[in-house]
């Protein structure tokens, strides 16, 4: 099965003229023989531009492949423009599955006979259609309500687990081969991403982070999660509010309409900050498809998200370090960025402090006081990364996620407002949050978050601190019993050990003794005395 998904995948790329994507010089000659050998795999779309060819590809190998298209769509930064504007069209131009399959999918999963039981209209055309699911406008006809109803693709599994299987494969064999592979930790990244499209398959996961997105930021000006219709929703079916809006990548349209794109910017990196650091919980597929603003005041633009399959969380240990990783970054303290680092464990305890800070500082000082258009995040991202690779720093899983989505948001925000000063936008809300965290006002949080727990304990205190003092009264004659106790075991052992090499000594001699006595009364009376010597050892231990 992984050979034939090798092959198909190979077959692929080389069907839409890939491998022109890699110079012949960077290729060893049993890769070039191997090419050749392939003789009858010829690029069908010489017609079509590399772009289109890109798109093709990924869109025939799959949803785990279109992601990582959407995800490279949002970086103009490191693609050519024409690269970049067909990747784009992955995000909801993926073609559609039959609607008829759709709708036999949803009054499966609903339990209905037919869909006018649920919905008084509902569109066979989908309004959208992605890598993993579509989405097709109907009616509740209970309310009237305008709603969307999502249907995952059928039979997408298997492919996603053949996919990763194969990804796995790749994954072990770059941990063993290559230098870097064990610090890069590719399994275990592998592992976190199968996780995270495996949950994506689920829409009933998908609800309940929506309602806790939707909870979160309720009443919030930035972000508007749209209602979902918990009672109507499946593993396979997920019905929610429709929304109106422009899409985050129709820049032309949102001028139009007069919108701050400042204000707009400003607020994609406030809701990121929020999400990550006020929640802990944040959505972590922000790619141009899953994003719309509102037109309801464009002086005042709010974001409107959608597809919430991916979501993200941070414990406090990590959420702390990022935090003052942040800040320390914004201050320019590259000193206190290399402590964080070791202390952390992202990098090794024996860490050279000194080399490590002035690596750091050289990365990062030419890219400050300039905004998103001036900044060569490509270059940025490989000195970086060369970094990682000389200070043996190892690969976090867990944040994995996290460093997609701030790729997603630098990338939405170079889109809308290339003058936007991602620095001094994030700065003063880091700032604030460990604020919170720390002094009188969060030692006054924590103390009223534990209140109810130690108001049912405050009872017990008394007995407690009796038993604790009459503990410690007690601890020296406890101290004299344990070292008696163990003085005692030692005496023990020490005599079976004695008894154990007497029984043996008597055995050994009266194997012995027959060779020169002619009786065998001594050699059975030696035996005997050794056997009860082992009895008595044994009886000690």
């Amino acid at each position: 099965m992984r050979i034939l998904r090798l092959y198909k995948i190979n077959k692929i790329l080389l069907q839409h003229g890939l491998d022109e994507l890699i110079p012949d010089k960077w290729l060893p000659w049993y890769a070039k023989l191997g090419r050749s050998c392939q003789f009858w795999l010829r690029n069908q779309h010489p017609d079509k531009p590399l772009g289109a060819r890109i798109r093709l590809a990924l869109q025939s190998l799959g949803p785990v492949f279109i992601k990582f298209g959407q995800m490279l769509s949002t970086r103009r930064d490191l693609l050519s423009p024409e690269i970049a504007k067909e990747l784009a069209l992955l995000q909801d131009k993926v073609p559609p599955f039959d609607s008829e399959v759709a709708q036999e999918i949803i009054k499966a999963s609903l339990g209905i006979k037919q869909i006018d039981e649920l919905f008084s209209d509902f569109e066979s055309t989908p309004l959208a259609s992605a890598s993993i699911a579509q989405v097709h406008a109907a009616k509740l006809k209970s309310s009237g309500q305008e709603v969307v109803v999502k249907v995952i693709r059928p039979d997408i599994i298997d492919t996603i687990h053949a996919d990763m299987e194969l990804l796995r494969t790749f994954a072990f064999a770059a941990q063993t081969w290559l230098p870097d592979g064990k610090r890069l930790r590719p399994i275990e990244v592998v592992e976190e991403y199968e996780k995270t499209i495996i949950d994506e398959l689920d829409l009933l996961r998908e609800t309940a982070n929506g309602i806790q997105l939707r909870r979160n930021f309720q009443d919030s000006p930035a972000l508007y999660v749209p209602q979902i219709f918990s009672d109507h929703c499946h593993k396979n079916v997920m019905v929610l509010e429709r929304i109106y809006g422009i899409p985050i990548s129709d820049i032309d349209a949102l001028l139009a309409q007069n919108t701050n794109m400042k204000k707009l910017a400003e607020r994609g990196v406030e809701v990121f900050f929020t999400q990550v650091f006020r929640d802990s919980f944040f959505h972590a597929d922000m790619h141009p498809g899953n994003i719309f603003v509102s037109t309801k005041d464009p002086l005042n633009p709010q974001y409107i998200a959608i597809d919430y399959g991916i979501v993200g969380t941070l414990n406090r240990e990590d959420k702390r370090y990022l935090a003052e990783n942040f800040i320390a970054f914004f201050n320019r303290d590259y000193r206190k960025v290399a402590e964080l680092h070791v202390d952390s464990g992202w990098v090794p305890s024996n860490t050279d402090i000194d080399d490590f800070e002035v690596a750091i500082r050289t990365v990062c000082e030419p890219i400050f006081q300039k905004p998103l258009a001036e900044i060569s995040f490509s270059n940025v991202l490989l000195q970086l990364f060369n970094t990682a690779r000389r200070f043996n720093m190892v690969v976090q899983p867990q944040l994995v996620l996290l460093q997609k989505t701030l790729l997603y948001i630098e990338g939405l925000g170079r889109q809308l407002y290339p003058q936007l000063d991602l620095w001094q936008t994030a700065k003063p809300f880091l700032e604030n949050w460990m604020k919170e965290q720390i002094g009188f006002k969060a030692m006054y949080k924590k103390i009223y978050t534990n209140l109810p727990y130690w108001s049912e304990k405050l009872p017990e205190m008394p007995d407690l601190i009796y038993d604790s003092l009459r503990q410690v009264k007690q601890l020296p004659e406890l101290q004299k019993r344990h070292f008696e106790a163990q003085q005692a075991r030692e005496k023990n052992a020490r005599r079976s050990l004695f008894l154990t090499l007497c029984g043996s000594t008597f055995l050994i001699v009266s194997a012995l003794l027959p060779i020169y006595l002619d009786t065998a009364i001594p050699s059975v009376g030696l035996a005997v005395t050794g056997l009860i010597a082992w009895g008595m050892a044994i009886k000690k231990h």
